[in-house]
């Protein structure tokens, strides 16, 4: 699938502010290969603002996301809400007085000239997927009863296992008179 509807073109853009609202569903995490995403429902606004050769994008991601849970694997809905603020700098050198001009909120994003096209989609899948937490489980009570049953026994897949199989640490319980 191609994001092409993410896709900005600053020679074109009219001095001031411009706004542009995207839908994001499951389809676009799909374009990128990503499979632990499972549904997606997130709004996203960019407002760009151009002022000469100064070109800044305020990107907000709201919504959610369905992941598996980590500790179940049963579908869990995750909120989104972040931002990703860009500076566009035109040209290929790097020039770093320009850079320290740009406030240290906004990231800088190059383009090789102002005739470029900047396509969003990868700031959108990127940010989208940051603001995702490492661990992704239900609150408490909240998973599945039948997999934390499975989980607690120390039952496994395959059969069941002696106390010793499962928890290498068995055969030392008796050890100090506990």
């Amino acid at each position: 699938m191609e994001n092409a509807g993410f896709v900005i073109t600053p020679n074109g853009l009219a001095e001031g502010r411009t706004s542009y609202g995207y839908s994001v569903g499951k389809a676009f995490f799909e374009s990128f290969g990503n499979t632990g995403i499972m549904d997606a429902d997130l709004q996203v606004t960019a407002d760009v603002e151009k002022s000469g050769q100064y070109l800044g994008i305020d990107c907000r991601i709201s919504g959610n996301v369905t992941v598996e849970c980590d500790r179940c694997l049963d579908p869990l809905v995750l909120p989104v809400e972040t931002t990703a603020l860009l500076s566009i700098k035109f040209g290929e050198g790097q020039d770093r007085e320009s850079e320290d001009e740009v406030s240290p909120d906004r990231e800088v994003v190059r383009l090789p000239s102002d005739d470029a096209e900047l396509d969003l989609a990868q700031v959108i899948y990127d940010y989208a997927c940051l603001s995702l937490p490492s661990r992704r489980t239900h609150p408490d009570g909240g998973c599945n009863p039948k997999v934390l049953e499975y989980l607690e026994s120390g039952i496994s897949v395959q059969g069941s296992e002696t106390e010793a199989e499962s928890n290498p640490f068995a055969s030392l319980k008796g050890l100090f008179g506990n």
